[in-house]
C-alpha cells in the first residue's frame, strides 16, 4: 500500500499543479487516446499483447508522464521522483499479482539487471542503453547483485551536485575568451589543489599546472609565480591522428611510475605526457585517460559518419553525460578498482566485440530521425524516451547557439520504446552475447593448460 499511496500522493500533486490537466479533458478520454493509437503508424510496435487496451493506456500515459518530468529543472532533486522511477523498475520486475513485493518496506525492495536496464536508460541521465549493465555491476557491488533504494537514490544525489558543480565550472574560467568560438563546455578540471598537482612533461621541460577538459579538447595553463600561463590546446575533435595513451614517468627521463597520460598527434613535434602524482596506486591517473578517451572517440564517431547540425550536438550530449556518470560513481564509491572506461559508452564500444556495430547502428538512428521528426510530437512521440540533447539542455547546458531549443529543433526521442527493444538495445545485446561467448572460449583453452604449458605440446612431451 505504502508504493501505490505515493503513486496516488505524486499524481495528486500533479494534477493540482496542472501538470496533468491534458489527462482529464475530453480529449484524453480512454476511448479517443485508444482510438488515436489505432490510428497511429507505429500502433503495432507500440501495443504490448500482454496487457489489457485499459493497460496500454495507461502504460502510454505513463511514459508522456516521465518525459514531462524530465523536463522540469531540477528533477533530480526531487525525492517523489527519484522514487517513482525506482518503483518503475519494481513494477516491472513483478507485474503479476502472484509475484507482488512487500511494498511496506520499502527500503527493502530491490531490483535486478534486468529491471533496471529496462527503466534507467528512459531518463538518459540516469543510465544509457550501453554501459548500463557495466553500471548496475558498480552500484550493486555491496548489495549482493541487487539494487536497493537508498543505494540508487545516493547515486542520483550524487548526480545532482556533478551537474551543479560543472555548471559552476562552465560559468567562471580564464578559458572563456579561448573556448567561446567553438562554445566548448568544461567537463573537468584538475590541478588546482596544490596536494594533488598535474604535471606536463615535454622533453626535458616539466611544469606543474591546472588540466582542463571540455567536450572539444584538454588544455594546460602551466603554473607561474602568481598565475596561471596562457593555455596550450591538444585538439580531440579533429583528425589529428591522435594517439591518447598510459605512461610512465620517473625522475631525470627514468620510466617508474605509472602515473601518466601521453597524447600524440600529427600536429606535434613531440609528444605531451600529462602526471597525475598520487601515492598510491593510478585511479586518478585512469579516470582522466578514460574521460578524455571517451571525447575523442565521440569525435572520432561523428567524423566517420559524417554527423552534424543537432545530431551532433546529440552525440557530445552522450559522452558529457557519461562523464557526469563516472564522477557521479567516484562521489559515492569507495572502490579504486572501478574500470571507469566500461561506463563510458564510447569508451566501451571500442572495446568490445561487435562495438563498431553498435556505433553503425547509433548513426542509421541519427539519420533516421529526420524522417520521423514530423511525428514526434504526433500520437507515437509519447511511447518512446527523451534523447540525450533534450536532457542536457533540461539541465541546463546550452548546446550550440544560446537560444537552441531541443522541443522547437524536434529532437526528443531517445533509444528507449515502450514495449519493444530498440535497433540500438538489439546490437548491445548481440554484443554483450559474443563478447561473452569470447570470455568464455578464453577460459576453456585456460582450463586445458598444464602448468601454463598448452595441452597439445604437454602430450607430446608424454609421448
Amino acid at each position: 500500500m505504502a508504493v501505490a499511496n505515493k503513486t496516488m500522493n505524486l499524481l495528486e500533486s500533479l494534477v493540482k499543479e496542472g501538470s496533468f490537466k491534458w489527462l482529464l479533458s475530453k480529449r484524453s478520454t480512454f476511448a479517443e487516446e485508444f482510438e488515436e493509437l489505432e490510428r497511429s503508424p507505429s500502433a503495432g510496435r507500440n501495443w504490448i499483447p500482454e496487457l489489457s487496451p485499459v493497460a496500454n493506456i495507461v502504460v502510454r500515459r505513463c511514459s508522456k508522464a516521465l518525459a514531462l518530468s524530465t523536463r522540469v529543472i531540477g528533477h533530480l532533486a526531487d525525492k517523489k521522483f527519484r522514487r517513482l522511477t525506482f518503483d518503475m523498475m519494481v513494477a516491472w520486475e513483478a507485474p503479476a499479482t502472484s509475484s507482488q513485493s512487500p511494498v511496506n518496506l520499502d527500503d527493502d525492495l530491490s531490483v535486478g539487471v534486468e529491471a533496471f536496464s529496462r527503466i534507467a536508460p528512459a531518463v538518459p541521465i540516469i543510465a544509457n542503453v550501453i554501459i548500463c549493465e557495466n553500471l548496475f555491476e558498480v552500484l550493486t557491488i555491496s548489495t549482493g547483485g541487487r539494487l536497493r533504494f537508498p543505494v540508487y537514490d545516493k547515486y542520483l544525489n550524487a548526480l545532482e551536485r556533478v551537474i551543479k558543480k560543472m555548471k559552476s565550472q562552465s560559468e567562471s574560467s580564464l578559458l572563456s575568451a579561448v573556448r567561446s568560438s567553438r562554445e566548448e563546455k568544461i567537463l573537468e578540471v584538475d590541478g588546482t589543489v596544490t596536494t594533488q598537482p598535474v604535471l606536463e612533461h615535454v622533453g626535458i621541460s616539466t611544469w606543474p599546472g591546472r588540466l582542463i577538459l571540455t567536450d572539444h579538447a584538454l588544455y594546460f595553463e602551466a603554473l607561474r609565480v602568481v598565475s596561471f600561463d596562457k593555455p596550450k590546446r591538444y585538439d580531440l575533435s579533429d583528425d589529428l591522428k591522435q594517439i591518447v595513451k598510459p605512461e610512465l614517468t620517473g625522475p631525470w627521463g627514468t620510466r617508474l611510475f605509472d602515473k601518466a597520460v601521453s597524447y600524440k598527434s600529427i600536429s606535434l613535434s613531440e609528444p605531451v605526457v600529462i602526471e597525475f602524482p598520487e601515492l598510491k596506486g593510478h585511479t586518478r591517473r585512469d579516470y582522466w585517460l578514460a574521460i578524455i578517451r571517451e571525447i575523442l572517440y565521440v569525435h572520432r564517431f561523428i567524423n566517420k559518419f559524417q554527423i552534424s547540425g543537432i545530431e551532433k550536438d546529440d552525440a557530445l550530449s552522450k559522452a558529457v553525460l557519461g562523464i557526469i556518470r563516472v564522477q557521479a560513481i567516484q562521489e559515492i564509491s569507495s572502490s579504486n578498482s572501478i574500470r571507469f572506461e566500461s561506463l563510458l559508452m564510447f569508451n566501451l564500444c571500442d572495446q568490445l566485440p561487435g562495438g563498431d556495430l553498435i556505433l553503425e547502428t547509433l548513426s542509421n538512428m541519427f539519420s533516421s530521425r529526420d524522417l520521423d521528426r514530423g511525428n514526434n510530437s504526433a500520437t507515437g512521440g509519447g511511447m518512446y524516451s527523451i534523447s540525450a540533447l533534450a536532457m542536457v539542455s533540461n539541465l541546463g547546458f546550452v548546446f550550440g547557439s544560446s537560444s537552441y531549443n531541443p522541443s522547437e529543433a524536434g529532437l526528443l526521442v531517445g533509444e528507449v520504446a515502450v514495449g519493444e527493444m530498440s535497433l540500438l538495445e538489439k546490437a548491445v545485446k548481440e554484443s554483450r552475447d559474443n563478447y561473452k561467448k569470447v570470455v568464455l572460449a578464453q577460459e576453456t583453452v585456460n582450463g586445458v593448460k598444464v602448468d601454463g604449458i598448452d595441452t597439445n605440446v604437454a602430450v607430446m612431451k608424454v609421448s
